[in-house]
C-alpha cells in the first residue's frame, strides 16, 4: 500500500505541476488573452471550494463517489486535449477537473493517514513534491508545442486515476465505514479554526502567483528565481521526511508557530527583495510554513472530527480552493496598485491568522478536557494524542463538551 500511495502522490502532483507551471503558458501560446486565462483558471478553485458543501447536504463520500470523481478527472483531461480551440470548452474542462480533484485527493489523504499514521505520512507525501519538480524539469525541455503539455496532462491523469482506483479498492479492508454515518463538522461554530487555516493560504497568494515576477522586478535573474523555487521544494521534501517526531507533539502549537514563521518569511521578502542570501533563507522557511503546517493541519482535523473524509475534503476546498482564489485576487490588486507592499500585505494576513489561533486558545473556558494516560478526551469522544498538558482545542470547538 505504501508503494501505491507513493505512486499516486508522485503522479498526482506531476499533474499539478503541468497545470500550474505550463498550462497558462499553453493557453497564451494558443492566443488566449490574460483575462481569458484568468477566468479559466479561477474556475477550478471556486469549484473545489463549492463541492464539499454538497456532501454536507447529504451526498455520501464513498468508493462509488470516488470512482465517479476519477472518471470525471480522466474525462476532463481528455477534454482539455481536444478543447484548445474553444474558450468555453476549456472552461468546462477546467470546472470538471476541479470537481474531480476536490474529491480524489482528500479521500486518498484520509487513506494515507489511516494506513500510515501522521508520523510516517510525510515520508510518502514527499514523492508528490518529487513529482512536481521532476515534471517541471523534464517538460520544460520538450515543450515544443501546446499539444505536448496536454499529452503529458492526459497520460499523467490516467496513471494517477489507475493508482487511486487500486488504492481505494485495497483500502476497503481497513477503512471504518461507520465513521461516515454522522457529520459532526460545524464550520460556523469552529469558525476561528477554519478562518485561521484559510488565511494561511490567502497569505500564500502573493507567493504562488507573483513571487517570480516580484523578485525579477527587483533585478534578480530568472535563473536565480528558478533556483529559489527548486530550493523551496528540496527543503519541503526534507521536512516531509523528518517531520514525524514533531507531529507527535502538540499539533495546535505547531500551527501557531508555523503561522508566525510564515509572517516572518513574508516580512523578509518585503524588506530584502534584492538580497539573494535572505531570499534563499526565506525559501528554507518553506519547510515550516508549507510542509509542516500542511501535515499538522490535516492531522489535527483527522483527530478532531469523526467524519474524517469530509473534514479532509473541506480543508482542501476551503483553504486550497477559496483561500487560494481570494489570495490570488488580493495579491493581484495589491501588486497592481502597491507593488512594493505585496509581501507586507501577506505578512499582515498571516499575523491576522495567528491572532485567530491565539484568541481561540485564550478563550477556551467552556472546553472540558481530561488528560488520561497522555491522551486528551474531548467532549465528542475524539482522542488526540499529545505530550503535554497544553490544550489542543479552540473555544470555537467548545460545543463538544461533556454533558
Amino acid at each position: 500500500m505504501s508503494f501505491l500511495l507513493a505512486i499516486f502522490y508522485f503522479f498526482y502532483f506531476s499533474i499539478i505541476g503541468v497545470y500550474i507551471i505550463f498550462l497558462p503558458k499553453v493557453l497564451s501560446m494558443a492566443g488566449y488573452s490574460a483575462s481569458d486565462i484568468g477566468i479559466i483558471f479561477a474556475a477550478a478553485p471556486l469549484v473545489r471550494f463549492a463541492v464539499p458543501f454538497a456532501f454536507i447536504k447529504g451526498l455520501k463520500i464513498n468508493r462509488r463517489a470516488f470512482n465517479i470523481a476519477l472518471f470525471i478527472m480522466c474525462l476532463s483531461a481528455t477534454s482539455f486535449y481536444f478543447s484548445l480551440d474553444s474558450f468555453y470548452k476549456l472552461l468546462f474542462s477546467n470546472i470538471s477537473l476541479g470537481i474531480g480533484l476536490s474529491i480524489v485527493l482528500p479521500y486518498v489523504e484520509l487513506i494515507s493517514l489511516k494506513y500510515l499514521g501522521k508520523e510516517d505520512y510525510g515520508k510518502i507525501r514527499l514523492f508528490g513534491s518529487v513529482g512536481f519538480i521532476l515534471v517541471a524539469l523534464v517538460l520544460v525541455k520538450f515543450l515544443s508545442s501546446a499539444n505536448v503539455a496536454l499529452a503529458y496532462l492526459l497520460v499523467l491523469t490516467f496513471i494517477t486515476s489507475l493508482s487511486a482506483f487500486v488504492i481505494a479498492k485495497r483500502a476497503d479492508t481497513f477503512l471504518d465505514k461507520g465513521e461516515e454515518s454522522k457529520n459532526d463538522i460545524d464550520i460556523l461554530k469552529d469558525w476561528r479554526l477554519w478562518a485561521g487555516l484559510t488565511l494561511m493560504q490567502v497569505s500564500f497568494g502573493s507567493f504562488y502567483n507573483f513571487f517570480t515576477i516580484y523578485v525579477t522586478d527587483h533585478k534578480v535573474s530568472m535563473d536565480i528565481a528558478v533556483y529559489l523555487w527548486s530550493f523551496g521544494v528540496v527543503v519541503e521534501i526534507f521536512m516531509l521526511y523528518f517531520q514525524g517526531s514533531l507531529l507527535r507533539k502538540n499539533l495546535l502549537l505547531i500551527l501557531q508557530a508555523t503561522t508566525f514563521i510564515t509572517a516572518f518569511r513574508w516580512l523578509l521578502l518585503f524588506i530584502f527583495p534584492e538580497n539573494i542570501t535572505i531570499l534563499f533563507f526565506s525559501q528554507a522557511l518553506h519547510a515550516l510554513s508549507f510542509a509542516l503546517f500542511h501535515s499538522a493541519a490535516i492531522s489535527y482535523l483527522f483527530y478532531l472530527y469523526k467524519h474524517k473524509s469530509l473534514a479532509q475534503q473541506l480543508f482542501s476546498g476551503i483553504t486550497y480552493g477559496f483561500g487560494a482564489f481570494l489570495g490570488a485576487l488580493i495579491a493581484g490588486y495589491v501588486y497592481e496598485f502597491y507593488p512594493v507592499h505585496l509581501f507586507l500585505s501577506s505578512a499582515l494576513i498571516a499575523l491576522l491568522e495567528a491572532i485567530f489561533y491565539i484568541f481561540g486558545e485564550l478563550q477556551k473556558s467552556r472546553t472540558k478536557y481530561y488528560l488520561i494516560k497522555g491522551i486528551f478526551i474531548l467532549g465528542n469522544g475524539i482522542d488526540i494524542p499529545c505530550v503535554s498538558n497544553a490544550s489542543l482545542t479552540f473555544s470555537s470547538i467548545s460545543k463538544r463538551t461533556i454533558e
